[in-house]
């Protein structure tokens, strides 16, 4: 609650299974800076696997969604305590699982909210994609890939959803974020399986397991304003099967109006690993992207000032990509 408020909230759950804290650089601090009230939670799960709420695979992320719109109606009433008003306007955004909080709500509660960015959401589909079928497949096949040089576990590997372009990112995820991945969302969405990892198949797997993901699966039918933005390099949560499907979602909802989508040319799923040396030279963090877009959505909200269409956002050969989002791509329609 800042001392000076411009009279609105921002709502939040972090990526992952981090703590409600884990956002504070990235979002918080830059929307405290602003005067937003700021409300984040844990989504009943921090920790090394997810807190198993309820006795049916899948409880556990429907509580997410659940604790969101608990957290919104909360924060709601905290800042009428406070301030002596209800917030004249509330947005929610977040990263990777932070997006799909962002985008479950938009399309199941969207009356809780004026708007959302959305940053790299995962995208749940009972029949795909969805992170157990794409990061399934970079299992099986790396290994093979970089033993051998197999231009067919290459191609797997790319079929899957990954950028060709991202294959320098491939080894240090293998060894870091797939396997471990895959484990979490695959012992809350199928725990009776016992397969290898390398080994899992989702789609030959029973209907239960389909069902449980139904349970949290999006449609595209968002009901208030939405910015998707994604790193085309992103190498946990592909661009290819996330967000460009969910774009394809939004628009068979007939909902594309309400929807904006900026993938951003040389952005990974994980900005630091711009700070590794050998990786320098081919990424950009997406932090100064996403800040823009808040802003953009702001305008377009409260302004009625639209945003530009879709794009792609070039990766500058120079420039401060740190704190900066070159080239300007949020040059409003009405400006």
């Amino acid at each position: 609650m800042p001392e000076i408020w411009n009279g609105k909230l921002v709502v939040t759950g972090p990526s992952g299974v981090r703590g409600q804290y884990a956002n504070d650089f990235i979002l918080s601090d830059f929307i405290l800076g602003k005067g937003y009230a700021y409300a984040s939670t844990d989504k009943g799960n921090s920790g090394l696997r997810f807190y198993t709420d309820g006795r049916m695979p899948g409880d556990a992320m429907e509580e997410w969604n659940w604790r969101v719109g608990q957290l919104a109606f909360a924060a709601k009433g905290a800042a009428a305590a406070y301030y002596g008003k209800y917030p004249e306007r509330t947005y929610i955004t977040g990263i990777s699982n932070g997006g799909y909080l962002t985008r479950y709500a938009l399309e199941n509660s969207p009356w809780l909210y004026d708007g959302g960015v959305d940053w790299e959401g995962a995208l749940w589909r009972p029949q795909g994609p969805n992170p157990l079928t794409f990061l399934s497949v970079a299992l099986k096949y790396y290994p093979e890939y970089k033993s051998t040089g197999s231009q067919a576990a290459r191609e797997a590997i790319v079929e899957a959803g990954f950028h060709p372009d991202s294959e320098f990112l491939w080894d240090y995820h293998y060894k870091t974020y797939w396997g471990v991945t895959q484990q979490i969302f695959r012992e809350e969405i199928d725990p009776i399986s016992r397969v290898p990892q390398a080994e899992y198949d989702y789609l030959s797997r029973p209907r239960e397991v389909k069902d449980a993901v139904a349970r949290v699966s999006l449609s595209g039918n968002i009901g208030k304003p939405l910015i998707t933005l994604h790193g085309e390099l992103d190498t946990l949560l592909p661009m290819k099967a996330n967000s460009d499907e969910y774009v394809t979602l939004i628009d068979r909802a007939g909902r594309s109006r309400l929807h904006r989508y900026y993938t951003i040319e040389g952005g990974n799923h994980v900005d630091w690993l711009y700070d590794v040396p050998e990786f320098r030279d081919k990424l950009r963090p997406i932090l100064p992207c996403y800040r823009a877009c808040f802003e953009m959505l702001e305008r377009w909200v409260e302004d009625g000032r639209e945003p530009p269409e879709s794009q792609s956002v070039q990766r500058p050969a120079n420039g401060n990509v740190v704190d900066t989002c070159p080239p300007l791509l949020l040059e409003d329609k009405s400006a």
